[in-house]
């Protein structure tokens, strides 16, 4: 029978449809707290002639390929593969699958709620309440007015999966939507598509949703940057090397626009130091855009289906690399 090692967090019911076919062990990281050594891992895959592995965090390296030669599959719960060294996987035979969309709607919904908490200040409202500040009725009714979402513009940067979810959730509050992404023709006709100046100066919120990949870095300057309005937020829940952090940085210290939201930094966690903390115009989570029970049961699925289509001898759905499934024949 086929031996599966899942060491991602995986819905049981997909773990059990799985066990009717494979010799599955099921370890997940959330539960084990630890991220396996690529070298511990090439060991185990070795000893225990593992020929699919399932994970959502962990490192699968070059070394990991070349010495555990059982392995046939490798599935990544997630949309980026960055943490597995795919072009080594194909040199190898070794297939990989990944879960595009998997949480899509978590953070896009995240997204919405950050644009919340900024235009209504909830995050100050709590620690004035939480701290016992709150002694005259009617004085925050004054000082912590804010803004409603309805009218507003929303401005969204990379219209994939994510940021075409928001566009929904922003419509249905009755915000205005622009958008840019130079890889779409065409949009929801509740979406106008533009280029990246006028999103940038127009939008009331501007959400990022562009992947932090080499040709993102940096496009969001502090010429860009300079050009939003007095009022605006920018909320980034996907990369902080798509923004140019010591113009934005400088900005919301300046007060030169309303605020900002970040769910993801240049470390995790944030470094103690970092300028972020001594501003009172930001929302900080600690990247939790895509931490929902929805989203575990989503990746399961597709994984589970993809992981069967293989063993019926079928080509994966979710296929990264098509060049390995080539060379299997």
């Amino acid at each position: 029978m086929v031996r599966a090692l899942i060491l991602a967090p995986f819905s049981h019911r997909h773990v059990q449809r799985l066990a009717e076919r494979l010799d599955v062990t099921h370890e997940s990281w959330m539960e084990t707290r630890r991220l396996i050594d690529p070298e511990e891992l090439a060991t185990r895959i070795l000893d225990d002639a593992i020929e699919i592995l399932v994970i959502e965090s962990d490192f699968v390296f070059e070394e990991v390929f070349e010495e555990a030669k059982s392995l046939k599959l490798v599935g990544v719960c997630r949309g980026t593969t960055s943490h597995v060294d795919v072009g080594s996987a194909t040199e190898h035979g070794v297939l990989v699958v990944n879960t595009p969309g998997r949480n899509a709607q978590a953070v896009a919904e995240h997204a919405l709620g950050l644009m919340l908490a900024l235009a209504r200040r909830i995050h100050t409202a709590h620690r004035y309440v939480a701290e016992g500040s709150w002694n005259n009725p009617a004085e925050p009714y004054i000082s912590m007015r804010g803004i409603e979402l309805a009218g507003r513009t929303l401005g969204i940067i990379g219209l994939g999966a994510i940021g075409s979810r928001l566009a929904r959730l922003g419509c249905a509050i009755g915000m205005k939507i622009i958008a840019y992404d130079p890889y779409v023709k065409s949009a929801a006709k509740s979406v106008r598509l533009t280029d990246l100046d006028e999103v940038m100066g127009k939008s009331d919120f501007v959400s990022i949703h562009m992947p932090p990949v080499p040709k993102t870095e940096g496009m969001i300057d502090a010429q860009l940057i300079g050009r939003m309005k007095a009022q605006a937020f920018l909320i980034n829940t996907t990369g902080t090397s798509v923004v140019d952090m010591s113009a934005l940085t400088e900005a919301l210290r300046a007060h030169r626009i309303g605020g900002a939201a970040f769910d993801v930094f240049e470390t995790h966690p944030l470094a103690p130091d970092s300028p972020l903390l001594a501003l009172d115009n930001v929302v900080l989570t600690p990247h939790i855009g895509g931490a929902t029970d929805e989203t575990i049961e989503r990746h399961s699925e597709a994984m589970a289906d993809d992981v069967l289509r293989f063993v019926d001898g079928k080509r994966p759905r979710n296929l990264v690399n098509p060049e390995a499934w080539e060379r299997r024949g």
